[in-house]
């Protein structure tokens, strides 16, 4: 699997864009909230990804942060909602903004999202409930910044998701990122 590409940005048709990596061009689909932060044609992108195997295609998904591409996946294991509705979601409000939907229970919300009705918001909001308040929930705050940098420079040394945010969870917030990096790779190697 797939789980990031760096590499130069040749095309962007939004939601669709093209990496150059060595020669060898992917093609990806990202919400508009990360399309709006890539740099300009040309220059070098790093994107995590979610590759989709289907009979008749093998789709890959491009996201600038942990949470899009964590929150990306949670949607689509809803019942009903596939990777086009999900970037849609993810293009139409941000991760906290979703979160603080799902909080509140307020399916209008989601009803607003192009292509979504009021059997899918509800979907939404019953089945996703719980999940953004786990231990992968979005940080948000500046020490959970830096906690979010330690879990990407770990995902990049190749650690699953999972294993950077459970070596995170006991990071004290006043840590830097390289001291947070220190710890979080001592803890991993227990």
């Amino acid at each position: 699997m797939i789980a990031q590409l760096r590499g130069r940005l040749v095309r962007l048709t939004p939601p669709s864009l093209t990496i150059d990596v060595n020669g060898v061009g992917y093609e990806l689909e990202a919400p508009m909230s990360t399309v709006y932060n890539l740099p300009s044609l040309g220059s070098e992108v790093l994107l995590l990804t979610h590759q989709v195997f289907r009979e008749d295609a093998q789709l890959l998904f491009g996201f600038a942060t942990a949470d899009e591409r964590m929150a990306f996946r949670e949607l689509i294991r809803v019942s009903g909602v596939g990777p086009k509705i999900a970037l849609a979601v993810l293009s139409g409000i941000s991760v906290d903004q979703l979160r603080l939907e799902l909080s509140q229970q307020n399916s209008a919300a989601f009803k607003r999202i192009p292509g979504i009705g009021q059997k899918t918001a509800e979907r939404l909001v019953l089945e996703l409930r719980g999940r953004f308040t786990s231990s992968e929930a979005v940080l948000t705050s500046s020490s959970n910044s830096i906690q979010n940098d330690v879990v990407s420079g770990l995902i990049a040394l190749g650690y699953s998701e999972k294993e950077a945010r459970l070596a995170i969870r006991e990071l004290d917030g006043s840590v830097s990122v390289s001291e947070g990096m220190r710890l979080a790779l001592k803890q991993l190697s227990r």
